[in-house]
């Protein structure tokens, strides 16, 4: 239970924490306004909505995917890990919010116009511990993973910063549902 509140504590820290952390990397390095950086004129309804449907339809696949026999022997699995925290439905679209929210304003408004996308997104799943030298099974979920973040990197001029939220937000509260319905099963 202690560690259930850590995890939404952070979550939460996620959500404050990374995107000011972000603006700080891009002013430091660019001159940028806050404006600019929230990009609240991307903000547009079909364009959200077409995250959303996005990160759904890969999590879904990265679902079926992670399936496989492969990751059966996998010692960290995702999915355990998730399922021992307990979460309720509202927490893990906490999670997924706070994730969506604030990684990507850290990623892609902060570190992605310094680095591009190809080195921010490797980075993004290397931070998340997704590409393990010592694990390589755990790894293969990184590989799973990586094209994700690499077409919402790429998403941003066509669809904007909110796409990618939008997207990164589905894809955790998808999977988040998946894991919490599988731990419901198994009690």
């Amino acid at each position: 239970m202690a560690f259930r509140r850590r995890l939404l504590l952070l979550s939460l820290i996620t959500l404050i924490i990374f995107p000011l952390l972000g603006y700080v990397i891009l002013t430091l390095f660019q001159k940028s306004s806050l404006e600019n950086f929230l990009a609240f004129e991307q903000i547009k309804l079909p364009n959200i909505i077409l995250g959303l449907q996005f990160g759904f339809y890969y999590a879904f696949i990265a679902y079926l995917l992670m399936q496989a026999k492969i990751f059966e022997k996998v010692s960290t699995r995702i999915d355990v890990m998730v399922r021992g925290l307990k979460l309720n439905f509202w927490e893990g679209l906490f999670l997924s919010l706070c994730a969506g929210v604030g990684e990507e304003l850290l990623f892609r408004s902060g570190i992605q116009p310094l680095l591009g996308p190809v080195i921010t997104s490797v980075f993004f799943i290397a931070l998340h511990g997704y590409l393990n030298p010592f694990n390589w099974r755990f790894s293969i979920y990184g590989l799973i993973a990586l094209p994700f973040i690499l077409l919402i990197s790429y998403s941003l001029g066509s669809f904007g910063l909110w796409f990618a939220i939008a997207a990164h937000f589905s894809y955790d509260a998808v999977l988040f549902t998946f894991m919490m319905y599988e731990n419901k099963q198994e009690q």
